[in-house]
């Protein structure tokens, strides 16, 4: 499958083979999925901002139809995720570029942004909140709800044993759970997440990417709130109506402490808002690139 009026090419940005996914022309903006997804998060959104910009969307490395960044934990932790992807767009010929996240994907922008601020113009975040954050709020019970960020960090190879064993069953069940609408990944999506994901090679990746969330970010995170340093270009948080549901943190909150600069918006439709409320996500990416640098 592919994005509609996207082309696919290989590109090999800091020795890593990536599987990217442009069109459009306009100012550049680089569009990251999440977990566990492909560059095929963003097909409803990628093609309304291909109107006035020119879209990138990459599968993460590791992720998808993209090679691994290296086998080391280190290897998988955002601050060099992130720099791959400023690579990438270098190589495409952008020097500055906007830069949008989903879940894990908005992990990658956010160290982008802290990291590469001559780089990054503008930045969003979705659903998701920087790793220092997510880990202090984890207590008592609500860490039941996260249980996969810590069978995936496991340092053994316990979990890429158990999902092995049957992987369509344990990333569909995140397929379907974070999704309440049937409608947000049809039948052909799904096999084709499913399809990415369930290769030893991909369980692996994947499994060094929450081991890094867990081992390796959050230090980058701690070592820049020592600093004092934070996101200088306008920001954008979206995140899911949580319902009954009382969050164990406050998510604009968070994101403000990090970006004073900050645009919210709060979408029903579960964690999968790129596909279940592409119109309203479009919407606020849209008014996030039109705020000045």
């Amino acid at each position: 499958m592919s994005i509609p009026g996207f082309t696919e090419e290989a590109v090999t940005a800091a020795g890593v083979p990536l599987n990217v996914a442009a069109a459009g022309s306009g100012s550049p903006i680089l569009l990251l999925h999440g977990f566990p997804e492909t560059h095929l998060a963003w097909r409803h959104v990628a093609p309304a901002l291909a109107e006035r910009h020119r879209v990138i969307c990459p599968d993460l490395p590791g992720y998808g139809a993209s090679g691994a960044p290296g086998d080391s934990v280190e290897a998988h932790s955002k601050r060099n995720t992130a720099t791959i992807m400023v690579e990438l767009m270098r190589q495409l010929g952008h020097e500055r570029f906007a830069l949008v996240g989903h879940d894990r994907g908005a992990l990658v922008a956010y160290r982008a942004a802290l990291d590469h601020p001559d780089v990054v113009t503008h930045v969003g975040m979705i659903d998701v909140i920087p790793a220092q954050d997510m880990w202090a709020s984890l207590t008592g019970v609500a860490g039941a709800f996260a249980f996969h960020l810590y069978l995936l960090a496991q340092p053994s190879d316990l979990p890429e044993r158990m999902i092995g064993a049957d992987p369509d069953l344990f990333f569909g069940h995140f397929i379907d759970g974070w999704a309440p609408e049937p409608t947000t990944i049809p039948p052909d999506v799904r096999a084709a997440y499913l399809d990415a994901a369930r290769a030893p090679a991909a369980i692996h990746a994947i499994c060094q990417d929450y081991r890094a969330g867990a081992f390796v970010d959050p230090q980058h995170d701690t070592d820049d709130r020592k600093a004092g340093r934070t996101i200088d270009v306008p920001a954008l948080a979206i995140w899911q109506d949580p319902g009954d549901m009382q969050l164990p943190f406050d998510p604009e909150a968070v994101w403000r402490s990090w970006a004073p600069d900050l645009r919210t918006a709060v979408l029903p439709g579960g964690h999968f808002l790129p596909e279940a409320r592409p119109s309203d996500v479009t919407r606020a990416i849209g008014e996030l690139l039109d705020a000045r640098a």
